[in-house]
């Protein structure tokens, strides 16, 4: 760059630089999505389409971000996660939440057409903003993945509920916000099934768990073992030669979507890789 007597602008920039062998989560929200959904008319309490939509532009973007190992999305919702060795952009916030704001934005409105073929999208268009946080132990981060589990099932089983009182029961939206006041899940469940004979735990997975997105690779393989006691502590560099070699494994593995439990440790076993960084054999697809 030329240097120029109003090159000192640049003095005013402030680093944002995220903290070192930490998880970053960038969590990314739709703005105005109860204006949005309502103008394109989705089904309530939970659209399909719309569920599919986010879950496809995620997969774009953590296709094209190599970075991401995980991805956890509910409603307008998507929690994009990053490895504690992660050096893209140096770690700057800014670039890593617009980047990954930007991306899936751009996948939303190119898919949307796939998933709503008859519904052209026309203002409010939908925009997502985000936010990134550090988490600096592998524990907190499964506490905030767990975290965000809970809410979509907290928050599902009361919009089960509220709209089976509206569409099924004939109550206006403030008469069925009142008769949930101060209800508890099992008053809801026997609500949901005395009424109206709708039995929660029959309700898709997708709903109840939220999408959980992972880079799928073959459990057996010593890259793939948990870290050991030994390796706790600050994440040693990753040699141009592994991170080269890691690139081109996730590049190979595919990103697969479940409907599970993350809560319980069973998710991470099955799947030392998420936690461990290190890419292993993809998964032969049939």
């Amino acid at each position: 760059m030329a240097n120029s007597m109003y090159e000192y602008v640049r003095l005013f920039e402030q680093p944002d630089v995220l903290l070192p062998n930490t998880w970053i989560v960038v969590r990314i929200d739709g703005r105005g999505f109860h204006k949005f959904s309502a103008k394109h008319e989705f089904e309530k309490p939970n659209d399909r389409r719309a569920l599919d939509l986010m879950n496809a532009a995620a997969v774009s973007t953590m296709t094209e971000i190599y970075d991401i190992v995980l991805a956890y999305g509910i409603s307008d919702e998507y929690s994009f996660v990053l490895h504690k060795n992660c050096t893209l952009f140096e770690r700057r916030s800014c670039k890593l939440v617009t980047t990954i704001v930007s991306t899936f934005t751009a996948y939303y409105i190119q898919l949307w057409s796939t998933f709503f073929p008859t519904k052209t999208l026309s203002a409010p268009l939908p925009t997502f903003d985000g936010r990134a946080v550090c988490y600096p132990s592998d524990q907190n981060l499964r506490d905030y993945m767990s975290w965000r589990q809970v809410d979509c099932h907290i928050n599902n089983l009361y919009n089960t509920t509220f709209w089976a009182l509206v569409q099924k029961g004939g109550m206006s939206a403030g008469d069925a916000t009142q008769a949930l006041s101060g209800t508890l899940s099992s008053d809801k469940n026997e609500i949901l099934w005395s009424k109206y004979g709708i039995n929660y735990n029959n309700e898709s997975e997708m709903f109840k768990k939220g999408s959980i997105l992972y880079r799928d690779f073959e459990l057996a393989s010593e890259s793939q073992d948990p870290p050991t006691t030994e390796d706790a502590g600050v994440e040693k560099p990753v040699s141009k030669t592994a991170a080269t070699r890691d690139r081109k494994a996730k590049t190979k593995a595919g990103v697969t979507i479940q409907y599970v439990d993350m809560i319980q440790s069973l998710f991470w076993d099955l799947r030392p890789w998420i936690l461990s960084g290190k890419a292993g054999k993809p998964r032969e697809t049939i």
